[in-house]
């Protein structure tokens, strides 16, 4: 049932300073719609030819025009000259302009890297959700979470005190499990969502044929934005509040050609300073992110980089009441459990490169590099214990000295078609590999002073500075090679049969203490098969029915129960998937799927609570089942109404374990749902006026393997409005935003029933956009 709590927001300053400081903010960007810079695109003269786009597969540039003609002579003046060809950048102003309705309509373009290929979705067997480009920009989603409340059957998992994206797919999935990509190459840093990324997409099911040692239940796609070869930016400045706490963020976003030969840059700068929306705490953030791409007749190249410094609080957050296992009553959701000096901070580095090149009209090839970095410190205060009467919190300290990680990846593949006895056969072959290290090397550890949660003083408890030799050193690295091969035999026009095969070999090493204690020292290799078939009913309608397998080994950097270390010989984590459904692209507007799955999973490592560590424990669950519906839909209504709308229904259970045997999976709600509408006033107005507004409902949800507490159902409504209109020859987007706008109190993860996250509160955020 959904949360409903008597007790209110904390107030901190006062709410005049709050006003005070938006009323700046808002001050500032009208100012900064006032100054007159380049030329709109709008306002571009020259005549552009049609183009109609059908996928998100970047146009090649087209070949350059030959020299022109001379004049003509006088004594032949009825020869006209013919006009020259476009150029590389009008071509891809038309583009842009015919893509635009598109993208304002919601339209689902999957990306070419999360399938790896430009493949039709109605030809596959596999679902790929979007959340698109405009669903971004209208939302404004602050992380990974937000983004995904725009696709069916998510969930959090352990957030690790609200700093880690943990996303779990089909009940399957945890915090810093390889699931997370960047342009189809996994990312390995705490936060993967930044403005640098366009468009989110969710690869649902076991996705190992592709992606290799993965979780069941799929992979997220972060796709970024790409440079373009024409000429436009813009700058956006934005303030927010959550009433007497606020604060404001600047974005600037530059794009365009190099010369004339299909050279292109992007440059992209983002800088926010905010307060925390609890009682303490500041969110600082700065992200630079330069990119070039080179679109030649057959070739095109995307070097992307990315920089981004950050401070975030370490939230664990709040303790239930161990009476009642709900917050305790009369405490307000705003004051925190722990110290001023909680937080994160750190740096992450990215690079990626690309190459996609046509070497004839049936064959294609790919190869990309991604090399991601992240080093960070984390001083936290997690709860161990309450006394709900006398409102007493026992508190360990832990600080994090040296941490980091570190990925490398490589794949290279070819896709073409190949006929064989009249059939014609869709390809992709080629291998991947990997390496990845993650790191702790200080660990400090010790019990801080405790806090009256009904009376907190602050500042007592310093952080954690007794070093703790079992804990340090902590060490997990992991490296694969593998090789893979899907085909898709067309039998006819309208029956497809799929069919794959991965070989994969890895081997990892995990442990922590000093001296140094190996827990896991595996090397094994695998094959893991896929198969499908599709039915297109017609151009719009499709039906399609999958198998497919994944396999994650089992590990663990501390010690598990008795001193087990993990070797080969203790199996890995295998799941099997069963899927069939239907997928619809109604006149290129409205697109959709309704998927029907069944997935069992063995040798599962699950986390406890032990109270009297203080911490949580992991063993093997035996196996668990996840059964469900999930039903995803965007695009256009009508030409006024748009709208993304999903539903889940997940059945996630252990079946065979000695003390685990019917418990629900922690975290994996059973009913899921939101519905977000716009609608486009078009040009009744001077300016164009957009307004939206929806819901998301997320059920009751197991907060641990043993099923002792529920987080609580709950429902969270937002709104947004954006008024776009000319001010000095500029096209000018004012936006405003309200996250959460009946306040609601609801609990989005946990780490166990003394550290519960609470959800963020009302939040109003207005900005303004100058596009040039």
């Amino acid at each position: 049932m959904t949360s409903n709590f008597s007790t209110g927001r904390a107030t901190g300053r006062s709410h005049l300073l709050g006003k005070h400081r938006t009323f700046c903010l808002i001050g500032a960007a009208i100012l900064l719609c006032e100054c007159n810079t380049l030329t709109s695109l709008a306002q571009a003269q020259t005549v552009l030819p049609a183009v109609t786009v059908e996928s998100a597969t970047p146009a090649r540039r087209p070949t350059r025009a030959t020299t022109a003609p001379r004049r003509a002579q006088a004594t032949s003046p009825q020869r006209s000259v013919q006009p020259a060809p476009p150029t590389a950048s009008e071509r891809a102003i038309a583009a842009a302009a015919a893509r635009y309705q598109q993208i304002l309509g919601y339209r689902a373009m999957p990306d070419a890297s999360t399938l790896r290929g430009a493949t039709s979705p109605l030809n596959t067997s596999q679902v790929v959700n979007v959340v698109p480009q405009q669903v971004i920009s209208d939302q404004k989603p602050r992380n990974l979470d937000d983004a995904l409340i725009n696709v069916s059957g998510i969930t959090q998992a352990n957030t690790f005190g609200a700093t880690n994206d943990g996303v779990i797919r089909r009940g399957f999935g945890s915090n810093r499990d390889g699931s997370i990509m960047r342009n189809g190459m996994p990312l390995m840093q705490l936060r993967a969502f930044t403005p640098a990324v366009q468009s989110v997409e969710v690869l649902k099911g076991p996705a190992s044929l592709l992606y290799g040692i993965q979780d069941p239940g799929g992979i997220v796609n972060t796709i970024s934005k790409r440079p373009d070869l024409y000429q436009h930016g813009e700058i956006s400045l934005s303030g927010a509040t959550y009433g007497s706490r606020g604060g404001g963020d600047v974005t600037l976003d530059l794009t365009g050609p190099i010369g004339q030969d299909g050279l292109a840059y992007r440059f992209i700068a983002y800088n926010v300073n905010e307060d925390y929306w609890r009682n303490f705490g500041t969110r600082h953030e700065t992200l630079i992110a330069p990119s070039l791409s080179w679109y030649g007749d057959d070739t095109t190249v995307h070097v992307n980089y990315e920089h981004r410094d950050y401070k975030y609080p370490f939230d664990r957050g709040i303790a239930f009441d161990p009476r009642t296992l709900a917050p305790l009553a009369g405490v307000p959701i705003t004051r925190r459990f722990d110290e001023p000096f909680s937080s994160t901070w750190g740096q992450t580095d990215l690079i990626q490169i690309s190459v996609d090149h046509r070497i004839n009209e049936n064959w294609k090839l790919y190869a990309g590099y991604s090399f991601n970095h992240e080093s960070y410190g984390i001083d936290q205060v997690r709860n161990t214990g309450i006394d709900a009467v006398t409102g007493n919190v026992t508190r360990r300290g832990d600080t994090a000295r040296g941490p980091f990680s570190h990925l490398s990846y490589g794949t290279a593949y070819m896709q073409g078609n190949v006929w064989i006895g009249g059939f014609k056969n869709e390809v992709t072959f080629g291998g991947d590999a990997q390496y990845r290290v993650i790191y702790r090397d200080d660990q400090f550890v010790q019990t801080v002073a405790p806090i009256n949660i009904y009376n907190p003083v602050y500042g007592v408890a310093q952080p954690a500075s007794t070093i703790s030799n079992r804990d340090s050193n902590e060490t997990d690295k992991l490296g694969t090679r593998a090789l893979f091969v899907k085909d898709t035999l067309y039998l006819t026009d309208w029956l497809l049969l799929v069919g794959g095969m991965r070989w994969m070999e890895y081997d990892q090493l995990a442990g922590t203490g000093r001296p140094f204690s190996v827990n896991t020292n595996i090397m094994a290799d695998k094959i893991l098969p896929q198969g499908g078939v599709v039915v297109k009913l017609n151009d719009q309608v499709s039906l399609y029915a999958s198998y497919t397998q994944s396999l994650k080994p089992n590990s663990s950097s501390s010690a598990l129960d008795g001193g087990t270390i993990i070797t080969a010989n203790i199996a890995p984590e295998e799941g099997i998937s069963w899927e069939t459904g239907v997928k619809f692209d109604v006149n290129k507007r409205l697109s959709g799927t309704l998927a029907f799955y069944d997935i069992d999973k063995k040798n599962v490592l699950v986390s406890q609570f032990d109270p009297l560590l203080g911490t949580n424990v992991y063993y093997t669950a035996g196996k668990v089942r996840s059964r469900g519906v999930e039903f995803d839909i965007t695009g256009r209504l009508t030409d006024n109404w748009t709208a993304i709308a999903t539903y889940a229904y997940t059945a996630a259970r252990v079946t065979d374990d000695p003390v685990l045997a019917g418990k629900a999976l922690q975290y994996v709600a059973p009913h899921t749902a939101s519905l977000f509408m716009v609608y486009d006033f078009g040009t009744l107005l001077p300016g164009r006026l957009r307004v939206g507004a929806g819901a998301r409902y997320v059920d009751d949800r197991a907060g641990d393997a043993s099923n002792t507490y529920v987080l609580p159902s709950y429902t969270v409504a937002d709104a947004f409005a954006t008024y776009e209109v000319n001010q000095m020859g500029l096209p000018v987007t004012y936006q405003l935003n309200i996250k959460n706008m009946f306040d609601t109190i609801y609990f989005p993860s946990a780490q166990n029933r003394f550290n519960v996250i609470p959800g963020e509160a009302r939040r109003f955020s207005l900005a303004a956009t100058v596009k040039f």
